[in-house]
């Protein structure tokens, strides 16, 4: 009885140890369990984990291309136009006026747009610098009625669970005196669609891929040009980049699996009775540093 008496302690001493091992170790595989904040924010866009496949597996299992396989290029004399001072002064001017006037519309007129506008205005979005020049961009032209019928559908399903869940109180508020909504009559409405998508690989000739080097900000870019080319010939559009719905419209238009949506521009003239908030804009000494 001594002797028990003697080892009960230390046998209660081991068991403690043996809890504590057992505790720790069920903890950790716990918080391995548990999803990183990041992807349980509800507000992530989830097109950035978009894994839906078009094309065949087979089809996908393709190598990535070895950098340095294709053939250095040529490179020929550059000819700019260079104006007088006086002209250069006048036409930076004219531009930044014709820009200025640049809104975003959301009462947009059914009137056709000739089909070369759009041709045009897509043909300057494609002149946009790109890393290494791959010209990591799609722009998916939607005029069919339906199929704008169906991207409407798409997008004020999921903007509604946005509007209501996922954006958050404050960025709702934000939004009031601007008096925007999940309801996209412009969807249907505009003549157009343009559906800008981001290529995040390409696909070359043998199902391999290539790198595309900063496709999202080259991407952008190209969208920049868009908007300007768009003011110059006299359309509108508002810039939308709906929240969730990248996956279902990159189905919906058969578009790969490297394509991710970027953003949706309705192209059209603006309606008759079209108006915008009365808003200001930062003056030059707000936005640029001078050295």
């Amino acid at each position: 009885m001594a002797l028990l008496s003697t080892l009960t302690p230390v046998f209660v001493a081991v068991l403690c140890v043996i809890l504590a091992v057992l505790f720790k170790s069920f903890q950790k595989k716990e918080m391995k369990e548990v999803k990183p904040a990041a992807e349980v924010r509800p507000w992530v866009d989830e097109d950035l984990q978009d894994d839906t496949e078009i094309r065949t597996k087979e089809e996908d299992d393709g190598d990535w291309v070895e950098s340095g396989g294709e053939e250095e290029l040529a490179h020929v004399p550059y000819l700019a136009s260079r104006y007088p001072v006086e002209v250069m002064v006048q036409r930076s001017q004219d531009f930044y006026s014709l820009m200025n006037q640049r809104r975003s519309v959301r009462f947009i007129s059914p009137e056709p747009v000739p089909r070369q506008v759009i041709d045009n205005v897509i043909r300057t979005a494609g002149t946009a610098p790109s890393g290494a020049h791959t010209e990591p961009w799609t722009f998916v032209v939607v005029s069919d009625p339906e199929v704008k019928h169906q991207i409407r559908l798409v997008v004020e399903e999921e903007e509604e669970v946005n509007y209501r869940q996922r954006m958050g109180d404050k960025w709702v508020s934000d939004l009031q005196r601007l008096r925007t909504n999940w309801v996209k009559q412009y969807l249907d409405e505009a003549p157009y669609l343009v559906l800008v998508f981001k290529q995040t690989y390409g696909v070359v000739d043998g199902g391999q891929k290539k790198t595309h080097y900063y496709n999202e900000i080259s991407v952008s870019i190209s969208c920049g040009l868009l908007l300007a080319a768009l003011q110059n010939a006299g359309l509108v559009t508002v810039t939308t980049t709906p929240l969730n719905c990248g996956p279902q419209l990159r189905l919906l238009l058969r578009r790969p699996a490297n394509e991710k949506l970027l953003m949706l521009l309705p192209v059209g003239y603006p309606a008759p009775d079209a108006t915008v908030p009365d808003l200001t804009r930062k003056p030059l000494n707000d936005i640029m540093v001078h050295l």
